[in-house]
């Protein structure tokens, strides 16, 4: 029997957000209409308005589903799921709004009428999504809803798919067994099923209990790679293929023709290309300005401080790296003294004659409690991300972007062998690596962290990144 909880919880999300705009709008009618003793512009019967709302909610509902909020890839990002739910409402209010503009009937009673709707429409709609996705979850520690899945690979990737899915009631997948010529990664402390070939595991299992097949690597027989997806598509069952090399299937692909006759995919570093780029750097550009317009009395009280207290010197330069191995000279409130200006952490600490403290700085994700390179000002600058300011100026320049990976000083990353998909993009103000724990990330984490960022790029990440900043900035957990 084949699983169809992911099309039935996407069904009841659709008429969850049916409900939630039909409630949300009859209440904007009952607050301004029913509890309001102010007259209203247009009287308009409820039951009129009512039915009114209920033809029009579904084509918000078509924008919903454009907008990918009935995709299974949203359903556990529950930041890019609110930043959709916010587009989306904003974008349906505007399509009842035109509606209204062009009926040759009033559809709201009263202006305000519109703007209590979408204000309760994005509120119950993120108030039932939430509600849904804790319902799914405690579903699945039922056992219900699960979705049996067979492996078939003898790769490390089909070890990581096992570790990330084994825990069924928090995945929402059971994997059912695993197809390979060997054991030699299988842990015996987990309950999985072996069978060496893929014949074996079919008669094994029977169809009815296999749901989905996840591929891992492809076989040199060709025919047997052949049999596994006609078996899943003649029994309809869900296919996903693990590419050996799975670096060249990250970033953006393009299908196209080549010479108008052979499909190719085109496979690039990033998604961050064409309209992206432009689109991006008007926000850097816009946003930077805004923000250093607010900024600037902090940014001249700090700069008078350190004018006092460092005799003169109130900026840092240093020589980083940005897109396309580009070096640009970074701004920053200074935090350290001048004698440790342009080394490295592992330079300044040998300097000091203390290169065990080099050792404890990169393990505890560079930082120590007490550095002795910072001066008593730079900690509070560094403890509250002001000495980040001036790279405003970076960022309108064009030398950074307001996310983006860590701009690193050449010695630091040229020790990292990914280098090459960092710089494909400029290096940011904030980043992933930033709101993701970084004191408690080692160097190698965070670079992770920055390819992630770097190959699955979207303008929905960028403002998620931006919010969080804000958040670990309230929280004290700015950078270091």
């Amino acid at each position: 029997m084949k699983s169809n909880a992911s099309l039935l919880y996407s069904f009841l999300l659709v008429v969850g957000d049916f409900l939630s705009l039909v409630i949300a709008f009859v209440g904007a009618y009952v607050i301004r209409v029913s509890l309001s003793h102010v007259p209203v512009a247009h009287p308009i019967h409820a039951i009129t308005y009512l039915w009114i709302f209920i033809s029009l909610v579904p084509f918000w509902i078509l924008i919903f589903a454009l907008l990918g909020l009935y995709s299974t890839a949203i359903y556990e990002k529950r930041f890019s799921e609110a930043g959709r739910l916010f587009m989306g409402s904003f974008v349906g209010f505007l399509f009842v709004i035109g509606y209204a503009y062009f009926s040759n009937q009033p559809i709201f009673p009263a202006k305000l009428v519109p703007i209590y709707g979408l204000l309760l429409g994005f509120l119950f709609l993120v108030l039932f999504r939430n509600i849904a996705r804790l319902s799914r979850s405690v579903l699945f520690l039922y056992n219900v809803g699960i979705t049996n899945v067979l492996i078939i690979g003898d790769t490390k990737i089909a070890q990581e798919l096992i570790q990330s899915l084994i825990d069924s009631r928090a995945s929402g997948y059971r994997v059912i067994g695993i197809v390979s010529s060997t054991q030699h990664f299988m842990d015996a402390h987990l309950p999985l099923t072996h069978f060496s070939t893929f014949d074996q595991a079919i008669n094994t299992l029977g169809v009815t209990d296999i749901h989905s097949i996840v591929q891992t690597e492809l076989y040199a027989d060709q025919d047997k790679n052949n049999e596994i997806l006609n078996f899943a598509q003649e029994n309809h069952l869900a296919f996903r293929f693990i590419p050996g090399n799975t670096e060249l299937f990250v970033g953006n692909l393009e299908v196209e023709l080549f010479r108008s006759s052979v499909p190719m995919i085109a496979v690039h570093q990033t998604p961050l290309i064409g309209w992206g780029r432009i689109v991006k750097r008007l926000f850097d550009l816009v946003g930077g300005i805004v923000l250093l317009c607010i900024t600037s009395p902090i940014i001249l009280f700090i700069a008078f401080i350190e004018l006092i207290t460092h005799s003169g010197t109130i900026f840092f330069r240093q020589i980083r790296l940005t897109r396309f191995n580009h070096e640009f000279t970074v701004f920053k409130f200074r935090t350290q003294y001048r004698m440790y200006d342009g080394t490295t952490p592992e330079e300044a600490f040998a300097m000091m004659e203390k290169p065990e403290l080099a050792k404890a700085y990169r393990e505890n994700g560079d930082y120590l409690d007490k550095d002795p390179r910072i001066t008593p000002l730079g900690r509070f600058l560094r403890k509250t991300s002001l000495d980040e300011l001036p790279q405003l100026f970076n960022v309108i320049r064009g030398d950074l972007s307001l996310v983006g990976p860590r701009a690193l000083i050449p010695k630091e990353l040229s020790k990292y062998e990914k280098k090459h998909a960092i710089l494909s993009v400029k290096s940011g103000l904030t980043g992933l690596a930033q709101v993701s724990g970084r004191r408690n990330i080692s160097f190698d984490e965070r670079r992770k962290l920055d390819v992630y960022y770097v190959q699955n790029w979207s303008f929905w990440l960028d403002i998620i990144i931006l919010l969080k900043t804000i958040r670990v900035i309230i929280m004290g957990e700015g950078a270091k």
